[in-house]
């Protein structure tokens, strides 16, 4: 049976994993519980929240594990994690993913960036950082991040056993995907041997960082007059950044024949054109570029496009999208 390193005053040890719906968060939540369970022999409960069951929108997995000999009768959501598994690092845009750490909390992300990067973004003072590049390990090995993020999980937490885990992930899949076994096998053990670790030390005299939960900031009380909705689902300012899961499309200028293409399989309203004088003076409309706020990376145009003027590129953590995002100029709304 394995021992828990520390719990809290009800004697549990609890993770939280912060996603968004199709990165496999309420999956990886599941398979984690159930080995701590089954492969570990500890007392344990999983389970996720979450909104509308699609792509882009915010989930949460909760994991609790406990002795055996002790009962488990919480079943609210963890606000106080030992250990965060951040699925995607665009969340700190509208998500407090650390809210209610302790000190001694381990943060596993899914970044590329620099744990300096990394503690600044998510606002902490201080703590383990853990970074794992999950994203360009389920690209390469075509699987997905949820394998890759438990590979790493189990290198922090090291009170499970990690060859429990394999004989789990062929038990999930082996029956209805046979050949997905080997494929996620070598993911969790790349996340396991590649994520990598840095540990920043607290201020003596700085508490832990609060729970909050997150709240509208429109409500009955303070809601405009005729509860007018002011952001609906296909507002023209939403940001659509969040639901990317690693691709890109780039779009090359000197290729481009404006054919429109592009436009006519975007679901998104991602693509920026102006009216101009091609070389013999006629009016046309030019492709100016596209604006990422509204693109999820689904590559439908990548694919649509019959020159090669659009290529489907890994999203890495060196601002590409802000820095050649060209925005709509709407007369009605003030973007960002």
């Amino acid at each position: 049976m394995s021992k828990l390193p520390k719990s809290n005053e009800l004697g549990f040890f609890e993770i939280r994993l912060e996603s968004i719906g199709g990165l496999g968060a309420n999956l990886a939540g599941k398979m984690l519980s159930e080995d701590g369970v089954v492969g570990n022999g500890l007392n344990g409960v999983g389970f996720s929240s979450y909104g509308s069951e699609k792509k882009g929108s915010p989930v949460k997995a909760h994991i609790r594990f406990c002795d055996p000999v002790t009962n488990i009768r919480d079943t609210t959501p963890i606000e106080r994690p030992h250990v965060v598994g951040i699925f995607h690092d665009a969340l700190f845009k509208t998500i407090d993913c650390t809210s209610g750490i302790y000190p001694d909390s381990t943060i596993l992300v899914n970044s590329q960036k620099s744990p300096y990067e990394l503690k600044n973004d998510m606002k902490i003072p201080g703590g383990t950082i853990a970074i794992v590049d999950a994203t360009g390990i389920a690209l390469e090995e075509q699987t997905k991040v949820n394998t890759a993020m438990l590979g790493a999980l189990y290198r922090i937490l090291d009170f499970l056993d990690p060859d429990s885990m394999k004989q789990t992930i062929s038990r999930t899949f082996e029956s209805k995907y046979p050949h997905l076994v080997e494929p996620n096998i070598r993911t969790f053990e790349r996340g396991y041997n590649e994520v990598k670790f840095k540990t920043y030390s607290f201020d003596d005299l700085i508490d832990h960082k609060p729970f909050s939960r997150a709240e509208p900031l429109l409500g009955y009380q303070t809601q405009a007059i005729g509860g007018t909705i002011t952001n609906p689902g296909n507002s023209i300012l939403k940001d659509l950044s969040i639901s990317r899961a690693g691709m890109l499309p780039h779009f090359h200028e000197e290729k481009c024949i404006n054919c429109a293409a592009c436009d006519t399989a975007c679901p998104d309203f991602c693509f920026v054109w102006e009216e101009q004088e091609d070389k013999r003076g006629r009016r046309q409309m030019f492709l100016q570029g596209i604006d990422y706020q509204y693109c999820k990376g689904c590559l439908k145009c990548v694919h649509a496009c019959p020159v090669d003027a659009l290529t489907g590129e890994r999203e890495y953590n060196d601002g590409y999208a802000d820095k050649n995002r060209v925005p709509h100029l709407f007369d009605l709304a003030i973007q960002n």
